[in-house]
């Protein structure tokens, strides 16, 4: 009896001082990741991890206020804690496929149907034959300008149909399934898809479909007149360990299930086969393959990155996930940062 009771203490004291490694960690990087940083961890149906750090410097704070002077807003230059809400870019792109899955579930759409049925601009223009399977996978063969400029010109136009009939006039540089090119036009034709058919416009959707049955009180698309489906939303770290507790559980959450185990499935299935081209793929992480709206990172780990430093990630494999929160721009390093942080996770967790 005393053995055990001996080994579970010396197990307790591992993980705290495994977890010590982790604050030791976010305040190491703060500074790099813009000034500040946050960590959730979710494991066996608790938050079992939640530490911030926050060092920014007068320069960083100068130019979250340029930022913020920019878009009109206030800088928010407080720690970061768990409703922190920020543009998390790219992350969005995961809570977009989760959400045109839906209607994959509900029978309203197949991830064969060709977007030319729901979308006649496209047949006119000769693209109609990509399928809403290409479109979450980047695969689409439409040839689009570099993602950061297409995102600002999606968000100057005035509606959705304004997006698509930009997107449509876009050249090829391959053809569909046959080429991937990381781009914001596959999510947004997806998402002028399953406004066509529903009536209901894409943050209405998000809204009732994924933000409120996963309790995301703070996460929407933005207040543009167009939703960039690849990299609008806004979030908490709080919001997104919700959806990531989605993905875990293999499309449940509190008991409610929000996404089919098929749907769950189909997402984490690597799409770039050796037939398909890399045309464009985000600095540092060429080495991974993608499925719809995520990147699959070996067997059981599956992440959905954004360009502001956020980095989601979920582990089949030790049955966690996790959601560290930045804002900072630079790449340089990134890719293995976020690396050695997840070891570090796993080595914590264990």
């Amino acid at each position: 009896m005393f053995f055990a009771a001996l080994l579970f203490c010396c197990g307790k004291v591992a993980a705290q001082d495994n977890f010590k490694k982790l604050d030791t960690w976010l305040a190491d990087n703060a500074e790099i990741l813009g000034g500040r940083d946050i960590l959730l961890i979710y494991k066996d149906g608790k938050i079992i991890y939640s530490h911030s750090e926050d060092k920014m410097l007068p320069r960083q704070k100068i130019l979250q206020r340029y930022i913020a002077r920019k878009k009109g807003e206030t800088a928010d230059l407080d720690s970061y804690t768990s409703t922190s809400r920020q543009p998390i870019a790219s992350c969005s792109k995961w809570l977009s496929a989760a959400l045109v899955m839906t209607f994959v579930d509900e029978g309203k759409l197949s991830l064969s149907d060709t977007v030319g049925k729901y979308l006649p601009l496209f047949t006119a223009h000769g693209k109609g034959n990509i399928t809403i399977a290409e479109c979450l996978s980047h695969q689409t063969g439409i040839d689009e300008p570099k993602l950061k400029q297409e995102i600002q010109d999606i968000r100057d136009l005035s509606s959705m149909d304004d997006a698509i009939a930009h997107i449509a006039e876009m050249p090829m540089d391959g053809k569909p399934g046959k080429v991937f090119h990381y781009s914001n036009a596959g999510l947004q034709i997806a998402a002028a898809v399953i406004e066509k058919i529903s009536g209901k416009s894409f943050e209405t959707l998000f809204q009732q479909r994924i933000a409120k049955p996963l309790n995301m009180v703070n996460t929407d698309f933005g207040n543009n007149k167009v939703p960039v489906a690849a990299g609008s939303a806004v979030s908490t770290p709080a919001d997104y360990i919700n959806f990531l507790t989605m993905i875990l559980n293999k499309g449940t959450f509190n008991g409610k299930r929000i996404l089919s185990e098929k749907s769950i499935a189909e997402m984490q299935v690597n799409r770039l086969t050796p037939d398909v081209k890399i045309t464009y793929t985000p600095a540092q992480i060429d080495a991974f393959g993608y499925g719809y709206g995520e990147w699959v990172m070996g067997d059981a780990f599956i992440s959905s990155p954004g360009l502001f430093g956020s980095f989601p990630w979920v582990d089949n494999k030790n049955q966690y996930c996790a959601f560290l929160m930045t804002y900072y721009i630079n790449t340089q390093g990134r890719d293995q940062r976020m690396l050695d942080l997840k070891a570090l996770v796993d080595e914590a967790i264990k």
